[in-house]
């Protein structure tokens, strides 16, 4: 009897876990979708060619007849999409340390506590998007005003990448990413309840949040809207989260982004 309760809770955690993946990667599969949509419509609109010779995201402005809370309704909600399809990579590992924490409790059932630790992680990274939009709006009316600041911007551009780049060689980095990597909980049983699960979502998303700082600039300097910066960010936030040297990993990409912002300068004095 003891053998056939045991092999019923084997079977349920197992039908547990194809859940939790299967769920995790229909959620990967639309929120990459929908950013390739909104990326592509978006495109489709041109950008505004600025002194300087480099041109302005359509991100941080409004649409014809739109208001400004529309735009920052609008901008908000595919900042969350793409941060799901960003970031969900590197957070299913956690969430799935998280569910073995939960379960040396014997708890079985994940799927409500594992979907608000979710929630408190993204909910941390849309405050970073409601920061982020009306400084880039603040920034861009700036520079539509200013020719000569406008024309000032690829040089800043290159230097934020190289300063990103010169982050990722750090201590602080370094310790930033250790925190991601040995997870809250990670070793030891949580409690199965609703508010350590909220709590321990929100801790992963601020560990998460000060790691990503430096590559997360990139992407909203270079361009947030395009493609291949967003899959580039993502893919080395993924690589030094779960690669088995993260750190060395970490230093490389830093190496890789110094020399690209480099470039960047070079180009924007016409040496490139």
């Amino acid at each position: 009897m003891v053998v056939g309760t045991a092999g019923l809770k084997i079977s349920r955690g197992m039908a547990s876990e194809r859940a939790f993946f299967a769920v995790s990667a229909l959620l990967f599969a639309a929120s990459v979708a929908g950013t390739i949509v909104w990326c592509v419509s978006m495109s489709a609109m041109g950008d505004m060619p600025m002194p300087g010779r480099w041109t302005m995201s359509m991100a941080w402005m409004r649409m014809p007849g739109q208001t400004w809370p529309g735009a920052a309704a609008s901008f908000l909600g595919m900042w969350v999409v793409m941060m799901v399809a960003m970031m969900l990579p590197s957070l299913v590992p956690m969430l799935r340390r998280y569910r073995q924490a939960v379960g040396r409790t014997g708890e079985t059932r994940f799927g409500r506590l594992t979907a608000l630790v979710g929630a408190g992680y993204f909910l941390v990274w849309t405050v970073f998007g409601m920061a982020a939009f009306p400084l880039g709006v603040a920034l861009g009316a700036i520079e539509m005003q200013r020719p000569g600041l406008a024309r000032a911007v690829p040089i800043a551009v290159g230097g934020v990448v190289v300063m990103a780049g010169a982050l990722q060689l750090t201590e602080w980095k370094a310790r930033q990413l250790a925190c991601c990597r040995e997870a809250p909980g990670r070793g030891r049983a949580l409690p199965a309840d609703a508010a350590t699960a909220w709590r321990h979502g929100l801790l992963l998303g601020l560990h998460c949040s000060h790691c990503c700082a430096g590559l997360m600039a990139i992407l909203l300097v270079i361009g947030v809207m395009d493609l291949r910066t967003m899959a580039l960010v993502a893919s080395a936030i993924t690589l030094e989260r779960l690669a088995p040297a993260g750190e060395r990993v970490a230093r490389a990409i830093g190496a890789v982004v110094v020399g690209a912002g480099l470039f960047l300068i070079a180009r924007a004095v016409g040496l490139g």
